[in-house]
């Protein structure tokens, strides 16, 4: 078995947005970091990276925040923006202010727009964001859409031909599957990323999203005791959840 990877104390606190370095040297001279319930006298101490470690350290008595890589899921709610450059209020907004410090830093795993709620991944492991917005992991997106006008009868059969084409585009787009609960709400399976696909995607038969809600990624349901603005860590399971095919 592979030893963990060890770095220094400073160096690891200041990716985590404690602080810069010498903030980090001075949280030791005030003993206020402590490691297995002794206080660490040198910043430059270098410290395994074990999954206990959280658990080991602490830092002005609370446990030290998860190193990296980190992967949230996230209940976004409505009226948050996925972009730390669009206007408004923003999703890293709910969470600890200094985890907007952390480097790597954090990144949402594509984006929901201002008005869709449900279920987001953020994360600052740059291969599994990779992993999962890849063309070829072709891993499903699972919508419920509140409609303006009842639906047809027509747009399942058009989701699902692989020819629906959206306005402003040269490729049509993937087959698509079209579940109908009410008249008027629907549920929508899609293996692509586009630009406000799904509301383009109403658009283009005539109709309109008034809301629109997330509940699932791959094989990984939003949790229904995660509460809208809510987060918290993914197990690896979780992780790998994401990517299964299933439906």
């Amino acid at each position: 078995m592979s030893r963990p990877p060890a770095v220094r104390l400073d160096r690891l606190l200041a990716n985590l947005g404690y602080g810069s370095r010498r903030e980090v040297h001075a949280l030791v001279r005030d003993r206020s970091i402590v490691l297995d319930g002794q206080p660490v006298v040198d910043a430059g101490a270098k410290v395994s990276l074990t999954a206990d470690l959280p658990d080991r350290l602490t830092v002005r008595g609370a446990p030290l925040d998860p190193p990296a890589p980190l992967v949230l899921m996230m209940h976004k709610p409505e009226g948050v923006v996925c972009s730390h450059r669009e206007p408004g209020r923003s999703i890293y907004e709910l969470l600890p202010p200094r985890w907007r410090s952390r480097t790597p830093a954090l990144s949402s795993i594509g984006r929901l727009d201002r008005d869709t709620t449900g279920l987001l991944l953020i994360t600052d492991d740059g291969p599994f964001l990779h992993r999962v917005i890849s063309p070829r992991s072709h891993a499903p997106k699972r919508y419920i859409a509140t409609l303006r006008d009842p639906l047809r009868g027509d747009e399942a059969g058009l989701f699902a031909s692989g020819e629906l084409m959206l306005d402003g585009e040269t490729h049509p787009l993937a087959p698509a599957r079209l579940e109908v609960l009410e008249p008027r709400l629907a549920r929508l399976i899609i293996t692509e990323g586009r630009y406000h696909q799904v509301r383009r995607m109403f658009s283009a038969v005539g109709n309109q999203v008034l809301q629109l809600h997330r509940d699932r990624i791959g094989g990984l349901d939003l949790p229904p005791d995660l509460a809208p603005g809510a987060w918290r860590r993914m197990s690896r399971e979780e992780c790998e959840s994401v990517l299964a095919q299933e439906s």
